[in-house]
């Protein structure tokens, strides 16, 4: 007998009907794309602001921007019979053809700020015109325009954010929180923009302040810049890092370069402009940490503030409601104008600076006025006197990368120029010509004079700033990471080994596309991966250095690398870590004694080699201890 189920099943609910969304609920949802969190609101202000011409801005917060944010500025203020116009959605004066759209100067554009705000808030603006007689306050809830008093400028003030969408309310997070993403949201205006002062009031007290340092509307210059980054990120930052000025074309970009020791743990100080727009692009971000990936330690993230020139037309920065990202029409013009200069900074030796800088008992040596482009330091003029001595112990071929080919002879009374080729000493030189230059010209040595080796691990120097303790492994290993790299041309192939049993892997269908695409770039990496079957591909020959690796490993990230970046980039990346592992077994290990000559000719490559200051895995080289350091441990002078 068959059981009927006595629970029917469910009917089908009836489909909704189609319907026009009333306009606050319009409102509400753009809403969610422009204001997240009180940040938000500051952002869009401030921006607002900028385009008004305000040399003057003031954002005053309660509760961290939840209870109120007033943003007060003394641009030029909106007519009053704007007003009302103004709060409507896509209503904007920056703009009023695809033609401007195109070619954005402003800060704003969208005309959506003011109207997300006024849905989700008890927002009023308060604006008067130069030669207005007054001002006027209109109530964007109730709509009420009347008159009121103040001076040329614009006040808007936003109260109980989120009020009208209480669900919004709950995922904000603390006030101290909240208050500091308002404050980071000024920064990013202030770091661009030094002819304006900005002031941030928090529960009656003054929290933030920076003065304008140039006239109102005037383009900053670089001192200009370096002033607000110095008031804005710490004297700290201008100390720990260099100037950046390059120009490719049509592109300029300038900042600063923070050096690698002063890295974080977190990317909080990278800061991206374009046009004078705080911005976070992909282009610019993968650029820089390209540049610092050959002089930074594991997940360390580098500082920068880097400012990019380009013509309006050749971005665009309708991209995104928040106009925090943008697109170039040229992103590899851009990548690689960002990567070669900050690869230009990065490559001059710190050494250079202690060169530059005159010597005091009572200073450390500083970096502020460094200019990475100047001339390396002068070749130790007994460069050609040095030579391993077979009494030391050691044969010339065991640390034949310590020393260049000797320079070629220069009239007298001149430094013979740095010859950078690894070719090993014919012959030793007498230890009296070595006595005779080390007692000639030690003011010239950036690093100053080796005096003694410490466990067979560090090189203590005397210079004229103090002490200098170098890693004589981690040294070495930069210079001839560097010297390997110069050797080998960027059309060279790296040398490859067949495996005897090719390695077969599934592979996914854009591996397999890319394999079969980029052939040639991965014989020039030293790697062979041919389609095996439809869905299978197999390595048959890997780098010679690597032969000993995980080839499927080395074949999967490869093709990752190539399907996701340029490949030049990826042949870049993979021929230097390939040279780094080589240079890394080629240096010198720690035990190894070293002569007084040796640790000599090691400083005096450090001080002409690019990258010296950090090895290829991007620990420090050497250290510099001042004589008012080496004081302080011993209590002189209290």
């Amino acid at each position: 007998m068959t059981r009927v189920n006595d629970r029917a099943a469910p009917l089908p609910s009836p489909p909704r009907p189609i319907h026009e969304l009333p306009d606050e609920l319009i409102s509400q949802i753009a809403a969610g794309e422009v204001v997240e969190r009180p940040a938000s609101v500051v952002r869009e202000l401030v921006d607002n602001a900028l385009d008004a011409g305000a040399a003057q801005i003031t954002v005053r917060l309660l509760a961290g921007g939840v209870r109120l944010i007033t943003m007060e500025d003394d641009g030029c203020g909106i007519p009053h019979t704007e007003l009302v116009l103004a709060l409507r959605r896509h209503a904007t004066s920056k703009i009023a053809s695809l033609s401007d759209l195109e070619s954005v100067a402003t800060m704003g554009f969208r005309g959506e700020a003011l109207a997300a705000i006024a849905s989700v808030s008890e927002l009023s603006i308060l604006s008067r015109t130069f030669g207005q007689p007054s001002a006027f306050l209109l109530h964007a809830r109730s709509g009420e325009l009347r008159p009121a008093a103040r001076g040329t400028g614009t006040t808007v003030e936003v109260k109980e954010l989120f009020f009208s969408t209480p669900a919004r309310r709950k995922f904000l997070k603390s006030d101290a929180t909240e208050l500091a993403h308002c404050i980071e949201a000024v920064r990013r205006h202030a770091l661009a923009r030094p002819d304006v002062g900005f002031a941030i009031w928090h529960e009656g007290k003054l929290v933030q302040q920076w003065r304008a340092s140039v006239t109102p509307g005037a383009a900053p210059d670089g001192d200009a810049l370096a002033r607000r980054m110095a008031d804005v990120l710490g004297e700290e930052f201008i100390a720990a890092s260099l100037p950046v000025h390059h120009q490719a074309g049509p592109l300029v970009i300038t900042g600063r370069a923070g050096l690698p020791s002063a890295s974080r743990s977190r990317a909080d100080q990278q800061y991206s402009y374009v046009n004078g727009r705080f911005v976070r692009d992909k282009v610019l971000q993968h650029a820089a940490r390209a540049a610092y990936e050959d002089v930074l330690h594991g997940q360390r993230q580098p500082v920068y503030v880097l400012y990019l020139q380009i013509a309006p037309e050749r971005v665009d920065v309708n991209v995104h409601p928040t106009k925090i990202e943008v697109r170039f029409r040229d992103s590899r013009e851009v990548h690689q104008a960002a990567l070669h200069a900050l690869q230009g900074v990065l490559a001059a030796p710190r050494a250079q600076a202690l060169a530059a800088t005159p010597a005091a008992a009572d200073d450390a040596p500083t970096l502020q006025n460094f200019k990475p482009n100047q001339p390396p330091a002068p070749y130790w003029q007994a460069q050609a006197a040095l030579s391993l001595r077979e009494s030391g112990g050691h044969k010339v071929s065991d640390l034949q990368a310590l020393w260049g080919s000797p320079p070629p002879a220069a009239p007298a009374g001149e430094v013979p120029p740095p010859d950078h080729a690894a070719q090993p000493w014919p012959a030793p030189i007498m230890a009296a010509a070595v006595q005779a230059s080390v007692d000639a010209a030690p003011a010239i040595w950036p690093l100053g004079r080796a005096v003694a080796q410490i466990h067979g691990v560090y090189i203590l120097a005397e210079n004229a700033h103090g002490m200098v303790i170098v890693d004589m492994h981690a040294a070495h290993e930069r210079i001839v990471y560097e010297r390997l790299k110069a050797q080998l041309d960027g059309t060279q192939r790296i040398a490859s080994q067949p495996l005897l049993i090719p390695a077969t892997f599934a592979a996914t269908p854009v591996e397999v596309a890319t394999a079969e695409a980029q052939a040639e770039t991965l014989a020039t990496l030293g790697l062979e991966i041919m389609p095996f079957s439809a869905r299978t591909l197999a390595v048959r020959a890997v780098p010679t250095t690597l032969a000993q690796g995980d080839a499927v490993e080395l074949a999967r990230n490869v093709l990752a690398e190539l399907a996701q970046h340029e490949s030049s980039t990826v042949v870049q990346r993979a021929r230097d870590e390939i040279l780094g592992t080589m240079a890394c077994h080629g240096a010198v290990r720690a035990n190894r004694q070293l002569t007084l000559p040796e640790m000599n000719a090691l400083l005096r490559q450090m001080e002409t080699t690019e990258r010296s200051d950090q090895c290829n895995h991007g620990r420090p080289t050497w250290r510099q201890l001042s004589m008012k350091e080496l004081d302080a441990l011993f209590l002189r002078g209290r």
